[in-house]
């Protein structure tokens, strides 16, 4: 992953893994394909590999490392993909970028439950309260949690919100990953 001279100002390392997968994924732009990282232990990764080390230039003081993994398959549902990975016991976690249309809680009450998949999807991109976000989520085998939210609207580093509950679906799928 590419080092940008701006290092994210967080409390704890996951945190600040987040902000740099969320500074890269910006750094790529907008309408991207979701993107998964593994998260790694940086002066393990130093120890056992320093050659790949070097060539991910890993930024001094980064206690975990991101590292993107291959594309994600397309036409197979996140959900789906996600339950066919098993890290590896040098994996210490692992990361998720993806774009969304996301709605105010008001609008809630006002969706219409007969709408399929399909029509659901099309109605929420059609309705003018609509938000594209950028979503990025990752949680630690030992249970840890963290993410950012990147509105296209306020597309700031400074505007960037952080959290460990944002988005549980993904955090709970992608917890899922390290179960055995």
């Amino acid at each position: 992953m590419d080092n940008t001279p701006h290092k994210p100002a967080a409390a704890n390392p996951l945190t600040r893994a987040v902000l740099e997968i969320d500074q890269y994924s910006a750094g790529l732009g907008w309408d991207r394909p979701a993107v998964l990282f593994a998260l790694v232990d940086t002066a393990r990764l130093r120890a056992s590999e320093p050659g790949l080390a070097d060539r991910l230039e890993l930024a001094e003081g980064a206690e975990l490392t991101p590292i993107e993994q291959e594309e994600l398959p397309d036409g197979v549902p996140l959900d789906e993909f996600l339950a066919t990975i098993a890290w590896p016991g040098a994996v210490a976690g692992c990361a998720l970028t993806l774009e969304r249309l996301m709605l105010p809680a008001s609008t809630e009450a006002k969706v219409p439950e007969e709408l399929s998949g399909e029509e659901l999807t099309r109605w929420v991109a059609e309705h003018p309260e609509r938000k594209e976000v950028r979503m990025t989520v990752a949680v630690l085998r030992d249970g840890g949690r963290e993410s950012a939210l990147r509105f296209r609207e306020k597309d700031s580093d400074t505007e960037v919100l952080t959290g460990a509950d944002l988005v549980p679906g993904l955090a709970e799928a992608l917890s899922a990953t390290f179960e055995e």
